[in-house]
């Protein structure tokens, strides 16, 4: 078990690197204290600490988002769908996960909300810049859209904005490798997120899983690398799920996207 010193020591080496600076304390805290426990020296410790938050997030960061910039351009255009949409595809383009999502947006939600009850609350775990596509989701009014990540400056923006985009809700900072948020809501999204996560935990996928407190929940997972490369991944990982709610008394359907591989969960 590393020393309080040590890993006080390791966090802040961390948040000084400008690419972690606004990254979670309690997510750097978590996986500086298992690499730590691998090498007891410091200087080794942070550099595998900063490798292992670069494949959970920092790989995925496109450019610098300049958040307080984007904010302006949102309010003008809060309210209406058909100007809200442009502004948005622009900024998820600087998140690869959001990025890959743009080609099939018009075609994602229409078809993974199809047929559910109407939908009072989402969590969106591990968002990203995924909140940016509420405008293509066919929701009612008054939803409540809760959304969670582990860059703070990201989650600042997306509680000014949120309601700019038609939904009341809120954003907050979260390790899940710790804690998944508790709150009840109608429909979960964990999307692109597993195989992240597992970088630094292989067994969260179905702890999670069984934690998400909604009785609708979609899991999806990559279709190809972020290099465009598909190497076999649907297959990998459709086994992967499959291994993750075996035993569970699910019902699961299944939907195949050009890049992303989804799977809906009624409890």
């Amino acid at each position: 078990m590393p020393t309080t010193n040590l890993l006080d020591q390791l966090v802040a080496a961390v948040q000084e690197s400008t690419k972690y600076r606004t990254v979670s304390a309690a997510l750097v805290r978590t996986i500086g204290a298992q690499e730590l426990g691998k090498r007891h020296n410091l200087k080794e410790a942070i550099k595998a600490t900063k490798n292992k938050l670069h494949q959970i997030a920092g790989a995925y960061q496109i450019g610098k988002a300049d958040y307080a910039g984007w904010l302006a351009p949102l309010q003008q255009a809060a309210g209406d769908r058909a100007a809200l949409r442009p502004i948005c595809r622009a900024m998820m383009a600087h998140h690869a996960s959001t990025r890959e999502r743009l080609v099939i947006l018009d075609e994602f939600y229409r078809t993974l909300f199809a047929g559910l009850p109407p939908i009072a609350s989402i969590l969106d775990l591990a968002c990203g810049l995924n909140p940016l596509t509420i405008p293509w989701m066919p929701l009612p009014s008054g939803v409540t859209y809760y959304a969670c990540d582990i860059y703070q400056d990201q989650v600042d923006f997306f509680q000014q904005c949120l309601t700019w985009l038609g939904v009341a809700g809120e954003a907050q900072s979260c390790d899940l490798l710790q804690t998944c948020p508790t709150q009840t809501v109608d429909v979960a999204l964990l999307l692109k997120t597993i195989p992240c996560l597992e970088q630094a935990d292989k067994l969260i996928g179905r702890r999670l899983l069984a934690e998400i407190n909604a009785p609708v929940l979609f899991v999806s997972f990559p279709a190809q690398s972020l290099g465009g490369h598909n190497k076999g991944m649907t297959v990998n990982y459709e086994q992967h799920f499959q291994d993750l709610v075996s035993g569970k008394p699910w019902q699961i359907e299944r939907f195949a996207f050009a890049t992303e591989l989804v799977f809906r969960i009624i409890k």
